[in-house]
């Protein structure tokens, strides 16, 4: 491990002990041992690349725990994400209900806890986390600030099986390490940072049983998407799309290769039906892509804060969808817009928004190659990435969320910007290369 990333990994702990005391200790004991348990894993799958990859994650979990830190000490969770007290009450909540120090049900968190409500499986994190630690915000936005670091080498695993080169994974994930948006969501107490990971783990548990079936990695798998059904329900469909047409599609069409797949496909398929993931399925398909319903909740988010756009757009009837696509695809992938910067909260997104532009060149470039040259291994993320964007492109209407819900999207296209930079970066060095032999 680099000394450097070691001594700021000390001073980070002493900072929170310091500056979060009593809460602090317990916090930084929990980073502690979820960060061994990482490096432990990290050391034992990836043996070639482990110091990388260590560096990697420590860097991303410096940056996640000073930003945690930061809105800890000055009480700024309801600037950058109300949503965290939310998950802080009701995590305490079940707690009472659980060691039987309030088993009153009937009041309005507790209704929150039925295993049919969106986002449960947050509560239930939480108040996992709160059995140990106590209720201590700051212990369960750090563990999520470990995760949101896990990603990281994710990312570079994802992106090496893919395309094979060493530094389209490298700058892969240094880009989820320290983009300012993915610090942001992933060093708080928020679930967008455990889907995005969880996202990135059942991709990259895709290509390794495309190569080769390993039971562990089939039950992996189903508990990645477990997660993601009990956090946010409607992606799960979408990735589970992407996964049936990676192993239905293949990189080899081998009767070993096509038994693999298949063999994966049903066991992950008995497994989720096990755990009752099919059993509402039905009715949650149908009410979430019901035009009518999707038209309701965009035209709440819409008019409900200053950054609400597409107003006058109507996504109650299939023409009105596919006529809102271009402006809600614009908003998606572009916005905020720099003379759409009314306050502080959105002025200080625009250094990230202009460097997220000056890359659009670089994704398409990595795009177009990936589909020229790496088609069928990367049909999980295209297809995954292209679903996820044309739904949110029709059924959100509020800028701030467009800018959060973005990142489940750039996780996959940054590994596109990484192809394009690589490209670009090769025919420079080639183009030096073949420089120096004429001046001889």
């Amino acid at each position: 491990m680099n000394k450097r990333l070691a001594v700021l990994c000390f001073l980070m702990g002493i900072a929170m002990m310091l500056m979060a005391f009593p809460e602090g200790f317990v916090a930084a004991a929990t980073v502690l041992l979820c960060s061994l348990m990482v490096i432990f894993i990290i050391r034992r799958q990836f043996k070639e690349d482990a110091n990388l990859l260590i560096q990697l994650f420590l860097i991303a979990l410096i940056a996640r725990l000073s930003f945690g830190l930061l809105i800890h000490f000055f009480d700024l969770r309801a600037f950058f994400g109300g949503d965290s007290r939310f998950y802080d009450r009701l995590g305490q909540r079940l707690v009472e209900i659980w060691f039987g120090y309030n088993i009153e049900t009937n009041d309005a968190l507790s209704q929150k806890f039925n295993t049919s409500d969106s986002g449960w499986g947050m509560y239930y994190l939480v108040a996992a986390i709160y059995s140990i630690t106590g209720r201590n915000i700051l212990a369960a936005q750090s563990f999520c600030a470990v995760i949101g670091a896990a990603t990281v080498p994710m990312v570079y695993t994802c992106a090496h099986k893919i395309f094979n080169n060493r530094r389209v994974g490298k700058i892969s994930a240094l880009l989820v390490a320290l983009y300012p948006a993915f610090i942001i969501w992933s060093g708080q107490l928020l679930k967008d940072g455990l889907i995005i990971f969880l996202l990135v783990l059942a991709m990259t548990l895709v290509l390794r049983l495309q190569e080769k079936f390993r039971l562990f990695d089939v039950i992996l798998l189903g508990f990645s998407l477990f997660g993601i059904i009990t956090l946010r329900f409607y992606i799960f469909y979408m990735a589970a799309v992407a996964i049936v047409g990676a192993f239905v599609i293949g990189t080899s069409n081998s009767p070993q290769a096509m038994m693999r797949r298949m063999s994966a496909l049903v066991l992950m398929g008995v497994g989720l039906t096990y755990f009752g993931v099919t059993r509402n399925s039905g009715s949650d398909i149908e009410e979430y892509t019901n035009l009518e319903r999707i038209q309701s909740s965009r035209k709440d988010l819409a008019s409900s804060a200053e950054s609400g756009y597409g107003q006058d757009l109507d996504v109650s009837t299939t023409e009105g969808a596919f006529a809102a696509l271009p402006v809600g695809l614009t908003y998606l992938l572009l916005a905020p817009f720099p003379w759409q910067m009314t306050n502080w909260r959105q002025a200080i997104t625009l250094p990230e928004v202009l460097l997220w532009w000056s890359s659009i060149p670089f994704l398409l470039s990595g795009l177009w190659y990936t589909i020229r040259y790496r088609l069928r291994s990367s049909i999980p993320i295209l297809v995954f990435s292209l679903m996820l964007t044309l739904a949110y492109s029709i059924f959100l209407g509020n800028i701030g969320t467009a800018y959060r819900q973005r990142t489940q999207i750039q996780v996959f296209l940054f590994m596109f910007i990484a192809v394009g930079w690589t490209l670009w970066q090769e025919r420079s060095e080639n183009k030096n290369l073949l420089q120096k032999a004429r001046r001889r």
